[in-house]
This record gives C-alpha cells, sequence and structure tokens, in this order.
C-alpha cells in the first residue's frame, strides 16, 4: 500500500544545523509519524543554476516545507531562496525551532515559528493531503 502521508522538503541551514535534518527524519520514521521525508535536501554545492533548479523540483514533489530553525537559520541564503521557490509553488510552509533553549529569529516569509513537539507536528499534518 502507498502511504498516503504528507511529503515534506525539509529547509535547515546547511553550515550549522545539519543535526536537525537528521533528527527530523528520524522521527519521520515513527510508527505513528504523520508524515514522511523523502531526504531530498540538497547534499553537496552545485552551481548556482543547477542547486536552485534541483531545489524546485524537489520541493515540487513535496506536499509542505519545514523550515528547521536554528541560530542563524533566518539569514542562511539556501532557505532563504527555498522559502522562495516554496512561495512560487504555493507550498505550505511551517517552521519548526530545532533547539529547546534560545531566542529565534524567524525566516522572513515563512510563516510562524512552532515548538518542536509531537503534538504540535501532528496538529500541522492535520491538514495536509496528498
Amino acid at each position: 500500500m502507498v502511504s498516503q502521508k504528507p511529503r515534506v522538503f525539509v529547509s535547515f541551514d546547511f553550515d550549522n544545523d545539519k543535526i536537525l535534518k537528521d533528527f527530523i527524519i528520524g522521527q519521520s520514521k515513527l510508527s505513528d509519524s504523520p508524515f514522511e521525508i523523502s531526504d531530498w535536501s540538497m547534499k553537496e554545492a552545485a552551481p548556482q543554476a543547477n542547486w536552485e533548479a534541483e531545489a524546485k523540483a524537489r520541493i515540487s514533489r513535496s506536499d509542505m516545507v519545514i523550515v528547521m530553525v536554528g541560530p542563524k537559520t533566518y539569514k542562511a541564503p539556501g532557505v532563504l531562496k527555498e522559502v522562495k521557490i516554496a512561495r512560487v509553488l504555493k507550498k505550505p510552509i511551517y517552521q519548526i525551532i530545532g533547539y529547546r533553549n534560545g531566542n529565534y529569529t524567524p525566516v522572513p516569509d515563512a510563516g510562524r515559528l512552532y515548538s518542536w513537539n509531537w503534538d504540535n507536528l501532528k496538529k500541522l499534518f492535520q491538514g495536509i493531503k496528498r
């Protein structure tokens, strides 16, 4: 049977917060997870034109985008571009605070910040359909 869980593209600060992506992917593998993540994040530097085209293709295959927010995410160039692409593609975007302690700045035009807890994640995915 094909999964009907929403597919998520994870946007994160590649230089500072790769661990957050790893954690959310791990959480998506739990048996009661309300979402699935195909690891489409960009793993290597590519020429600018290729990177943007590849990011657009990967985001277009997703039902929504989650931005994993760390201390510097709001100014991470790749995240800003991915959010812009998601907006053009009209994909829902949710920002998840990746660490417990700190005062985090939201990524511009990426919606409100949510605490990272299981109840919040389940609520965010309730309205997303494949």
